[in-house]
């Protein structure tokens, strides 16, 4: 594999393996499908907002690094920043929903 895509695939790795790991223990979207889609979506959406405001700024901006893919989706907004926004929050909502499950346990 080129390096261009290892960090594509540890995104999506790490993305199959919550996603595993919430179907084992029906933590999240194996539990309420649409309240964590909503969960997790919204606040993507939000960040990438964010993001925009922030390339249109000249605050952030790609950098150069070989282990991107080099597929953009709009200037310095590469199609991995969407797979990590995503993995942000489903993993932001997989520990919320654990906290607060061991916490009704007590």
């Amino acid at each position: 594999m080129p390096s261009s895509y290892y960090y594509l695939s540890g995104l999506l790795f790490s993305i199959v393996g919550l996603g595993l790991l919430d179907w084992r223990f029906t933590i999240a979207f194996f539990r309420n499908k649409k309240a964590a889609a909503a969960a997790t979506i919204l606040p993507m959406f939000l960040f990438i907002l964010w993001d925009v405001a922030g390339i249109a700024l000249g605050i952030f901006f790609r950098g150069e690094t070989s282990h991107l893919t080099g597929i953009m989706l709009a200037p310095e907004f590469p199609i991995e920043e969407v797979f990590f926004l995503f993995l942000l929050n489903y993993s932001a909502l997989t520990l919320f929903s654990v906290i607060s499950r061991i916490g009704r346990k007590k």
